[in-house]
């Protein structure tokens, strides 16, 4: 008898032992399962984001002087960049822009975010009201002076960290 009751009492110890180990690290569990599907979701989405700048281009005539083609009376720098991913890019106004010559280049802010007198960026979807696929974004970094002759380093990098760089020569 005395082996059916000790028995007994070291199976439901051991039952008791059993749910609390798993009340304890069925949650632990279930977080890392959570955190793995949304690092999984997020490097699908950089996966299937991608940019591409296409082109640009500064307002300088063939004999290299500055022409204000569009009148504003800054000096622009108009860049193409193209969404060759397979899904559409949303808040590309929190874009980062780096823009300079070659080696001592700087962040350019949006215009939203701009001080008075200093180097800004503005957007607009040429055609398209969203960036989906195959859209294209036509940027303008304003400068308050003209840029001189030489190699210029331009680098986008959109808020999921996609990035796209390109050299100019002006």
């Amino acid at each position: 008898m005395d082996k059916a009751i000790t028995t007994s009492l070291l199976i439901a110890i051991s039952m008791v032992m059993v749910m609390l180990l798993f009340n304890s690290a069925y949650p632990a569990i279930q977080q890392g399962g959570d955190a793995i599907r949304s690092l999984a979701s997020r490097e699908e989405d950089r996966m299937r984001t991608q940019i591409s700048i296409i082109h640009a281009s500064g307002e300088l005539d063939s004999s290299g002087w500055w022409q204000d083609t569009n009148g504003n009376g800054v000096f622009d720098v108009i860049v193409w960049i193209k969404n060759i991913g397979d899904t559409r890019i949303i808040a590309f106004d929190q874009m980062d822009v780096f823009f300079g010559p070659e080696g001592n280049f700087v962040r350019v802010p949006h215009e939203s975010a701009a001080s008075s007198g200093s180097a800004y960026w503005s957007g607009h979807l040429e055609g398209e009201s969203e960036w989906t696929p195959r859209a294209t974004l036509r940027l303008e970094i304003h400068e308050p002076t003209p840029l001189g002759a030489g190699r210029y380093y331009l680098k986008t990098v959109l808020p999921n960290g996609i990035e796209s760089e390109y050299y100019l020569g002006m």
